[in-house]
């Protein structure tokens, strides 16, 4: 009888060297590997970035602003005036007295003495600067115009009756007068010294909700032809003014006045980035002239002139545009007698 051999086949013994190979390598594969979250782990962390303190000019600069503010304050009143307008007299509501037939019968000078005469009431807000001790305040004329009462207001609580001591239409500018003494004061500075771009605090009263402090620039200087007033020579600033403002303070960061707010330019009614101050150079003027003579007293030249352009230059044969061309002399006016004519320059 014939024995088979008693050793494995050869194609066994190749499967299994392969299967311990394979298991062999897959236990030192995770040596030979580089590790995924060992490399995150290495990372450098993402650093922190800590907030920087503000720099010392701008500290400073708040800090200048805060205590300007405080200190011009107590020197910016709210003003109230009321005016009483009387009506017409007027009959009682009656079909009778409302007959076309009847009023011309009788005509409306009948009703005017014999009816009941009427009063509307008119009240305005606004706001004003005190410039001296003894109670001498500073508005716009617009404020209190054709006023009957005027009340005023202070940073305090206090309320006071004031009286008008004089106006200035052209300008727009108004004094008022309160009997009280050693009241808080805004030293005035020279507006002329005031240069395009300086930062302006505007102080005042906007829409009668109390003393309200607004930040801005000095935008623009010599701002005529707006067509507010007729003497026009305002400070244009960015500095936000509303309704209510009008007769308030305009300072610089050494808290001296150097304009009274005045108008907006506004499509809407509302602050758009443009508004006028008087400059403080101009409002004393008329506040000492109403103080000396009781009215501002004016010189008088008779001419209406208009800017010399280089086309106007060229026409006239200057070799640059400077001067005015007078453009209307009015008859018997100083100008007149004193020979100027129209095309002058």
């Amino acid at each position: 009888m014939k024995l088979k051999g008693k050793g494995w086949p050869l194609h066994l013994l190749f499967l299994l060297l392969g299967l311990v190979l394979g298991i062999a390598i897959s236990h030192q594969a995770p040596s030979l590997l580089p590790s995924k979250a060992k490399t995150l782990a290495k990372e450098p962390k993402a650093p922190t970035v800590k907030a920087k303190a503000a720099p010392y000019e701008v500290k400073s600069l708040a800090a200048t602003l805060s205590a300007v503010a405080q200190r011009v304050m107590p020197a910016v009143v709210n003003i109230s005036s009321l005016c009483i307008y009387r009506t017409p007299g007027e009959f009682p509501p009656s079909p009778l007295f409302r007959d076309p037939f009847f009023r011309e019968f009788f005509g409306e000078d009948f009703f005017r003495f014999f009816g009941i005469p009427r009063e509307r009431v008119q009240r305005s807000l606004g706001s004003g600067v005190i410039v001296t001790q003894d109670g001498y305040i500073i508005t716009n004329y617009h404020v209190i115009s054709q006023a009957t009462q005027v009340k005023v207001s202070l940073a305090d609580k206090r309320e006071f009756e004031a009286k008008i001591v004089g106006t200035d239409p052209k300008t727009d500018v108004a004094l008022l007068k309160i009997d009280a003494k050693d009241l808080p004061t805004i030293p005035m500075g020279d507006s002329d010294r005031a240069r395009v771009g300086d930062i302006v605090l505007a102080i005042g009263n906007p829409f009668g909700i109390g003393e309200t402090v607004t930040m801005g620039i000095i935008s623009a200087k010599g701002r005529s032809n707006v067509g507010i007033v007729d003497y026009e020579d305002f400070i244009q600033t960015d500095a936000a003014i509303n309704p209510g403002n009008s007769g308030g303070a305009l300072v610089n960061i050494e808290g001296e006045l150097i304009g009274i707010n005045t108008a907006i330019v506004s499509r809407t009614g509302g602050y758009q980035g443009i508004g006028f101050a008087i400059p403080s150079s101009l409002a004393k003027t008329v506040m000492e002239g109403i103080i000396a003579h009781g009215r501002i007293i004016r010189g008088w030249l008779g001419v209406s002139v208009q800017e010399v352009t280089p086309q106007i230059a060229s026409e006239f044969g200057l070799h640059r545009p400077m001067g005015a061309l007078i453009v209307e002399v009015q008859p018997h006016s100083p100008a007149a007698k004193a020979g100027l004519r129209r095309g002058d320059i």
